[in-house]
């Protein structure tokens, strides 16, 4: 413990701020006890870890994004406006007039479409994302133009425009300042090396200090377009135990704790630490192979719906974990169908089997991560099942050992979870709500494919219309549709999303955690 403090110490008196003792964090300065270690890259073209999402969020612009006063709207970034052109599958941005790099450095055109270009040559895990839109290393500079002070996407595919700005705000879309990240380029590398050290960017907080599963260090922009953040400066101190971040929290060591357990928020018995829930993407599901004939009939899939304990799973050791959610596209997302219709009922369930004359009892195999929650699950839904005549047989099994088997489509009941690429509802859409080829030589990254059913063709069809619907509210309107109608009558069953909680000194204020890593935000903490 000594050794911490004094890491964290020393990181306090880095900075020109002024700090008191350390029992009590400085009044400029945010404190977080994190776990960090998952940073593979922090270069925007390479970033695809969770802490990286959040580094790459606060230093880092994009032309629209999605920003601290309300994660659910896409608001204008280092564009000021824009105009779409479904027919000419065009997107046309007016840059924003003053935007600087923390370099000093004005935002520029040339930044602009030597980012996203820098994306796709690079090529590198999250470019598929942005190659969505047609983009290829040969075309890509064709495709991004600027002339003058705006910017003319272009995409080639019948996407609604709603869905590019969705794919143009996500991570890897993210502004650089190109010419200090080509000044540092090394052997043809796009500056790949130094900006996973180092960030370029002219977001609210720059990076000062970074030592892989130790320490990240932000300063704020004073200069930033929507003001200054309150915090002077915010450390992310890497600290892997969760024992640990409790213990510096209640000493004020730290003013933030991001990784405690259920038991150690419910152990919490202190006026001065707060706890605050937040909504995450991942949704949670039970669904049933197509190729094991006994779960084939919809009159099986109707009735799990209500043999499912929602409440008393999130009443007992779900609770502060996951709030029920019976639709793919994660509540907190523009689009997101909330009803929750279905509630724990086996007479109902029983009577749906009896008139749909299904032979009972049926044994079935559930596979199942080998970890909390998710064995946990696995056992109330084994325990209500069978109160209608469906034994599951669970078999635990690592992450990767699960996951292999729901590629290979080798499993008969499966309990996972889901969370999307990024914030467009065609990404849980596609995954929940399209299967136009169910071969098994046509392999699918899909929840549909994976558990062989082969959607109805007027389903798939609503699915691209979607996709391809210009008017951006009708979109919403067709994916709460598409939802609906996955929630009534397919073979995956859903039932909960993730919930996330911070635990935090009572003074700070404004913490922001949308449903992802990407939609952490500093900005606008204060302490009182």
């Amino acid at each position: 413990m000594k050794t911490l403090r004094s890491a964290l110490l020393a990181s306090v008196l880095a900075l020109p701020l002024a700090a008191p003792a350390m029992a009590e964090t400085p009044p400029n300065l945010l404190v977080v006890a994190q776990n960090i270690d998952d940073i593979v890259a922090i270069d925007p073209a390479q970033a695809y870890e969770f802490t990286s999402g959040e580094l790459v969020t606060n230093i880092y612009d994009r032309l629209v994004q999605y920003d601290a006063e309300d994660p659910t709207v896409l608001a204008a970034g280092l564009a000021s406006d824009w105009e779409t052109d479904a027919e000419a599958k065009t997107v046309t941005f007016t840059l924003r007039d003053g935007a600087t790099f923390h370099s000093g450095n004005p935002v520029r055109p040339e930044d602009v479409t030597g980012s996203l270009a820098r994306v796709i040559k690079l090529d590198l895990t999250p470019a598929f994302i942005l190659a969505q839109l047609g983009w290829t290393p040969e075309n890509v500079d064709e495709m991004i133009t600027a002339e003058g002070n705006t910017i003319t996407v272009k995409y080639d595919g019948d996407f609604s425009p709603a869905f590019v700005l969705n794919v143009l705000a996500s991570r890897p879309a993210s502004i650089v300042d190109m010419e200090t990240v080509m000044a540092n380029e090394v052997d043809g590398d796009m500056g790949n090396g130094w900006l996973n050290e180092n960030s370029a960017g002219s977001g609210p907080f720059e990076l000062q200090t970074f030592r892989p599963a130790e320490l990240v260090r932000l300063k704020a922009n004073p200069d930033y377009f929507k003001g200054a953040p309150a915090m002077e400066g915010v450390i992310l101190q890497h600290v892997a135990e969760a024992a640990t971040q409790q213990l510096l929290l209640e000493q004020g060591d730290v003013d933030m704790a991001r990784n405690l357990t259920p038991d150690q928020i419910a152990g919490i018995d202190s006026d001065e630490i707060k706890v605050e829930a937040f909504p995450q993407a991942a949704v949670h599901f039970l669904s049933f192979n197509q190729k094991n004939d006994a779960l084939t009939d919809p009159a099986v899939w109707e009735a799990a719906r209500y043999l499912v304990d929602y409440s008393g799973m999130v009443d007992s050791f779900l609770a502060g974990q996951m709030e029920i959610h019976q639709a793919f596209w994660p509540k907190g997302f523009p689009g997101a169908l909330e009803d929750t219709p279905y509630s724990y009922d086996p007479e109902k369930a029983e009577q749906i089997l009896e008139e749909a004359g299904v032979e009972l009892p049926i044994t079935v195999e559930l596979d199942v991560i080998n970890a909390a929650p998710f064995t946990d699950m696995a056992q109330s839904l084994q325990a209500s099942f069978a109160d209608a005549g469906i034994n599951f047989e669970i078999l635990p099994g690592t992450g990767a050992q699960v996951i292999t088997k729901y590629r290979e489509r080798t499993h008969a009941a499966m309990l996972l979870y889901w969370g999307p690429d990024f914030m467009d509802p065609h990404s849980n859409a596609k995954a929940f709500a399209y299967n136009s080829d169910n071969s098994d030589e046509n392999y699918q990254a899909t929840t549909t494919w994976r558990n062989a059913w082969a959607v109805p063709d007027e389903l798939n069809e609503k699915t691209m219309a979607a996709l391809s619907e210009p008017d951006a509210d009708a979109r919403l309107d067709q994916y709460i549709e598409l939802q609906q109608a996955v929630q009534e009558e397919s073979p995956i069953v859903i039932m909960f999303q993730a919930a996330y909680q911070v635990a935090m000194d009572d003074d700070v204020s404004g913490y922001v955690n949308g449903a992802t890593s990407d939609f952490v935000f500093y900005r606008l903490v204060e302490k009182d």
